[in-house]
């Protein structure tokens, strides 16, 4: 056989391979992610809580980073911020009214890929009923085997800044602060 015709034969199936490869979806391990969100506190302090439990999809192409995406669903009953008081008082009406709106969800509209492992993620996001359009700066941490469960894996770290008022909880303003700032971190893996 020729080894030149067998040579360019294996290069065109494997540039066809590549090119109808899709996405892959990797599942969101929620016991290693953490949403971690901030505010000013009378400008004396700058409390932080988190929201745990977190679940979604990261779609991820490596060929065309144009066609990942990302859909979280964050449950509010998860907040934690150290005072319990504080996390009863966020499951009620006047702030995020988790009864009614049981989750915070994200879901990608457009991810782009900056260069060195860097992303901007545009989405929308919604809380207590109200959906807005915001913008995460991610960074790739790793993509691979993952040594202990041996799935592949990926690992992002993100952040976003929006006003809470937006949403409809602006309890306090301006003296407690507007301006949210968010911390993502995430471990998410190909189920098996």
């Amino acid at each position: 056989m020729n080894i030149k015709a067998l040579t360019l034969g294996l290069a065109v199936a494997t540039a066809a391979t590549f090119s109808f490869a899709k996405p892959v979806a990797y599942q969101i391990d929620p016991t290693h992610t953490a949403t971690v969100f901030t505010w000013n506190h009378f400008g004396f302090s700058t409390p932080s809580a988190n929201f745990s439990d977190i679940t979604g999809t990261i779609n991820v192409d490596n060929e065309k980073p144009a066609n990942s995406s990302v859909d979280v669903t964050i449950p509010l009953s998860s907040v934690n911020t150290n005072v319990p008081a504080l996390d009863k008082e966020f499951q009620q009406e006047a702030w995020f009214d988790a009864a009614k709106f049981p989750n915070i969800t994200f879901k990608s509209t457009k991810v782009q890929s900056l260069g060195k492992n860097k992303y901007k993620i545009t989405g929308n996001l919604t809380v207590k009923g109200v959906t807005k359009p915001v913008v995460l700066d991610a960074v790739l941490n790793k993509q691979g085997e993952h040594p202990m469960t041996k799935a592949q894996s990926v690992g992002f770290n993100a952040t976003t800044t929006f006003d809470r008022s937006a949403f409809g909880i602006g309890n306090y303003v301006p003296n407690v602060g507007d301006k949210i700032t968010v911390n993502i971190t995430t471990e998410a893996s190909v189920a098996k």
